[in-house]
């Protein structure tokens, strides 16, 4: 089958629909409204979508510096999508934007579940030593 991957914002109603289909909506910490995830997406350095027909199946975003700091957030799959490499694509036009930017250093919050995922994609947890951290306020 055909998709079509387009590099710009999608519409809310596509967003909230996928954000929600996929599971990731419920992930979120605090109480993020539908309206503010889309606004993060908009605002993101890079985004992604994978489209069949007019429908978002698969989206994910980078927020980045544009010079050597990227992270990868919110990769999505509608689950009557998944299993069918689109994930992968997203991660792969992610990667690309990097590479012709020269970024080399990309970072990832994995969700729940699939880090193998990203490890079967080349990425490698952080040494114990040196672990990510975060803050939540």
């Amino acid at each position: 089958m055909s998709y079509v991957i387009k590099k710009e914002v999608p519409s809310f109603e596509q967003f909230a629909a996928l954000h929600e289909a996929s599971g990731l909506h419920k992930s979120k910490k605090g109480n993020y409204t539908k309206e503010q995830l889309f606004e993060a997406a908009a605002n993101s350095w890079f985004r992604v979508g994978i489209y069949d027909n007019e429908q978002l199946i698969a989206f994910g975003r980078m927020i980045s510096d544009g010079i050597y700091q990227a992270l990868i957030c919110d990769v999505m799959v509608d689950p009557s999508y998944q299993n069918k490499g689109l994930g992968k694509q997203i991660i792969q036009e992610l990667l690309t934007k990097c590479q012709e930017s020269g970024i080399e250093s990309i970072q990832l919050f994995a969700a729940k579940g699939k880090h193998h995922f990203y490890k079967k994609l080349g990425f490698q947890e952080r040494e114990e030593d040196a672990p990510g951290m975060s803050l939540v306020m």
